[in-house]
């Protein structure tokens, strides 16, 4: 009954996506990739933009990581792009994506539920795919109160929806699985009275589609200052890549100072500007420092152009704290 109502309501009121309308692997991990953390009408315009200056997946693996980077710019988590391109080299040293949910799931950045994207779109795998809009949907029509974020509840949520998934049709129930999370049963007031599965929703007839799904309390999310200079030395600034075990691995930023480092004569531009990660609060102090003597710079750090500066991958807070820049 879920999964014939389900399929039904898919096939009159499925998202007409661009990576929907073709079966090639390559498009198909691009756009899970991008759309992890990531809305759809934001993803859309990185989507289009990566197939058309990378159509190929063997294309991607020639580009350098900075122009990845770079292109990467803005959707956050930039571990994914990292990942993105190392996998890219890596099925273009397969010959090919791997077409078993065993061998996706061993390619880098890709979990459960890409795999089981990937497989059951591309390859017709019949694997289930489990992410938010499906905890959401399953625990409200079947009144599942084990948290979603245990480890109990994440084996029970595979099961159940491996459990419904026709194994003749995986990419249409997946599809319609996240379409049905994404644009029926929202997070808060959907709109149960217009639900096709109203008549068998658990969660409907117990009114308790406030309280499901069952999260455990999150992580403590932590407060961090930074302090940036913006050295300005004849019409040149200095940057660094930030090194691997931090937030921003692989981008460029200005020069990272602590308070009793900030250079004499140095002129703030902005205080406490506030960036908001998963499990951190980022709080930035952002300094100009002018000067006609040529700086000592730390271990790390170049000299480029300042004209130059945006062909440098950033994270989304340098960006906007460069966007508060007075003019040279």
């Amino acid at each position: 009954m879920f999964t014939t109502t389900l399929l039904d309501w898919f096939a009159l009121n499925g998202r007409d996506l661009p990576w929907r309308r073709t079966r090639d692997p390559y498009r198909i991990w691009l756009s899970e990739v991008i759309l992890q953390q990531t809305r759809i009408a934001q993803g859309m315009e990185y989507y289009l933009q990566f197939v058309s200056k990378w159509p190929t997946v063997e294309r991607l693996a020639e580009a350098t990581e900075d122009e990845v980077m770079k292109a990467w710019q803005g959707l956050g988590y930039y571990s994914r792009a990292r990942h993105l391109h190392e996998t890219a080299k890596a099925v273009t040293a397969l010959g090919g994506f791997p077409s078993t949910i065993e061998g996706l799931r061993a390619l880098k950045g890709v979990g459960d539920y890409t795999a089981a994207a990937i497989g059951s779109i591309a390859f017709g795998l019949p694997s289930a795919v489990v992410d938010g809009n499906v905890y959401r949907v399953l625990a409200r029509h079947f009144g599942v109160e084990t948290p979603i974020n245990s480890t109990e509840g994440k084996k029970l949520f595979r099961e159940l929806a491996q459990s419904l998934l026709p194994e003749d049709r995986p990419a249409e129930f997946n599809q319609a699985m996240m379409d049905f999370g994404a644009m029926q049963c929202l997070p808060s007031s959907p709109d149960c009275m217009e639900c096709t599965l109203q008549e068998t929703c658990e969660a409907f007839r117990t009114n308790r589609v406030g309280s499901l799904p069952v999260k455990l309390k999150k992580v403590e999310v932590k407060t961090r200052r930074l302090i940036y200079i913006y050295i300005r030395w004849q019409g040149m600034t200095a940057i660094r890549k930030r090194p691997a075990g931090d937030i921003w691995q692989g981008l460029w930023e200005p020069m990272n100072v602590a308070e009793d480092a900030i250079p004499q004569g140095a002129k703030m531009v902005c205080k406490d500007v506030k960036h908001v990660l998963t499990h951190r609060i980022l709080l930035a102090d952002f300094y100009l420092w002018e000067t006609e003597r040529e700086p000592d710079l730390p271990e790390g750090y170049i000299w480029v152009k300042e004209e130059d500066l945006d062909q440098y991958a950033v994270p989304r807070l340098i960006e906007i704290l460069l966007e508060k820049l007075p003019r040279g």
